[in-house]
Formats: C-alpha cells, sequence, structure tokens
C-alpha cells in the first residue's frame, strides 16, 4: 500500500523509465536528455506533453525523495533509473502493467494484454485479470465502475490517488440519476394511466351486459 502520491510528471517520468527498462534494456539507465526524449514521445503516450529539462528533474527529484528512481554517476554522463519495482517486490508482468497505466491512463484488460507486447507477452487476458487482481490488492490499481456502452470495465493505478476518471465516472453516474428517475416517473404514469383505462373498460362491459339484460327483459 502506497503511503505517498505522485503528481502529473513524477508519473510521466516513472512511468518512461519503466517502460525503457523493459522495451530497451541496452541503453538503460536513461541519460537526461534520453528521458526528456521518453517523456515527449508522442506515441504510447496520454496525453502528449512537452516537457523541458528543468520539469524533468524536478520529477527525477520528487521520485528520488520518494525512492522510487536512482541516479547513477558510474558513466561519464550521469544517468537515471528506477527503484519502483524492486521497493514494492513487483513482478516483471506486475511493472509492465504499472508501465502502461502511468503512460495512458485508464484501460481494460484487453486494451493492456494488446498494448503489453514489447513490455511482456502475457499468454492470455485471464493472466492480465489474474495480475490486475494482484494489483488490486496491493493498493497499486482499482477498478472503474463500467461506463455506459462499454461492454468491459476499465483499469487504472492509485499511485497519484483517485485521478479524474474516477471523479468523472461518479459524476457521470450521479448525472444520470436525474434521468432515470424521471423516466421511472414516466413509466409509473403510464402503468396508472392502463390500470384506469382498464377499470373504465370493465364498468363499460359491465353497464353493456347489464343494457342488454335489460333490452332482453
Amino acid at each position: 500500500m502506497l503511503t505517498t502520491t505522485l503528481d502529473d510528471v513524477e508519473t510521466r517520468v516513472l512511468g518512461c523509465l519503466l517502460e525503457k527498462e523493459m522495451a530497451t534494456p541496452e541503453y538503460y539507465p536513461l541519460s537526461l536528455n534520453a528521458l526528456v526524449n521518453a517523456c515527449n514521445q508522442k506515441s504510447n503516450r496520454e496525453p502528449v506533453v512537452n516537457y523541458d529539462e528543468a520539469t524533468v528533474i524536478r520529477g527525477l527529484d520528487g521520485l528520488k525523495e520518494k525512492r522510487f528512481a536512482l541516479r547513477s554517476d558510474a558513466s561519464r554522463v550521469t544517468k537515471y533509473e528506477e527503484n519502483f519495482i524492486k521497493l514494492n517486490n513487483l513482478l516483471e508482468k506486475e511493472g509492465a502493467l504499472i508501465c502502461l497505466l502511468l503512460l495512458r491512463g485508464p484501460q481494460t484488460a484487453g486494451e493492456l494484454r494488446g498494448r503489453s507486447e514489447r513490455l511482456y507477452r502475457f499468454n492470455d487476458i485471464e493472466e492480465v485479470e489474474a495480475k490486475l487482481d494482484d494489483l488490486s490488492e496491493m493498493g497499486l490499481v482499482m477498478k472503474l465502475p463500467r461506463q455506459p456502452g462499454r461492454k468491459e470495465c476499465r483499469f487504472m493505478h492509485l499511485l497519484s490517488g483517485e485521478p479524474a476518471a474516477l471523479q468523472a465516472a461518479q459524476a457521470d453516474q450521479s448525472a444520470a440519476q436525474p434521468v432515470i428517475s424521471h423516466d421511472n416517473d414516466r413509466i409509473a404514469c403510464l402503468e396508472q394511466e392502463i390500470t384506469l383505462l382498464r377499470q373504465e373498460l370493465h364498468d363499460l362491459q359491465a353497464e353493456f351486459t347489464e343494457f342488454k339484460k335489460q333490452l332482453g327483459e
């Protein structure tokens, strides 16, 4: 269970460190310049950002303070690496899912499996769902309420607390309540009208039967 939260810059920087560690280990750890380029990459990112070096350094400082990132001066150029997976005793497959959620926001299990090929190859969607359940138990991931019109629920990371996606989903549900209530009221009125019409029809039938009897007499 996390006791600290990340801001948007720290989230992007950590996600990039995780991604490059898994996808291109030959170029890892990352120099500051490589990390800036990774943060500003236009593919596989949501949202796309344009950070300068000062912004990325601020994100790195925050991650180092939380022990999620380390600085290495072993080479001529200072480089940086993540410490998040080791610190939280995560498996590689769990780290891959966290990485994708950090870089692209809430996603379904199917989307995560399809986008994880460069990081980790899952056998099937059941394996993805099992790991998401494990991450949920650790307090690192949570399942969002299913959105109207969608068959699958999305998952999001909790490294930044409860993000806007959950608040928006809750707001959508709240906004939908008056509509649902209005529809229920209309249905109730229609049912009442049908009951009255049936009663009137029954009375008319009774009166007609009585009228026929009178004619027969």
